[in-house]
């Protein structure tokens, strides 16, 4: 059963269910308000988050694994600890090189997500 961690104070990892987005990718929808989101994607080495733009900024940290992130056709390597700001309508996707998870922040929450 899928609950929703909107406006909730306390949002438990093994409460959420894991959507499965591609092939190799995986995300549960963590703590979220109106204003802020918080989500944790996975991926399978060799899997792909394809190019693309939306109108939110997206604070994108590496929890674990290695990526080959483009932002605004700018390609780099990114690993554990590392971070990326994607700011308004910037287009931007990765490869995973070494299987691991992300974790996007976003503002305003991304309403496509929980629809």
């Amino acid at each position: 059963m899928k609950k929703s961690a909107k406006d909730q104070r306390w949002v438990f990892w093994n409460d959420l269910d894991l959507e499965v987005m591609g092939e190799g990718v995986k995300r549960k929808i963590l703590a979220y308000s109106k204003d802020l989101m918080c989500v944790e994607n996975r991926f399978e080495a060799g899997a792909l988050g394809k190019l693309h733009s939306h109108p939110h900024t997206q604070i994108t940290y590496v929890v674990d694994g290695v990526f080959e992130f483009t932002i605004e056709g700018e390609t780099k390597t990114v690993k554990k600890g590392d971070t990326m700001l994607k700011t308004d309508s910037v287009e931007h996707g990765c490869k995973c090189v070494e299987a691991g998870a992300l974790l996007d922040i976003f503002t305003p929450l991304r309403e496509d997500f929980v629809q």
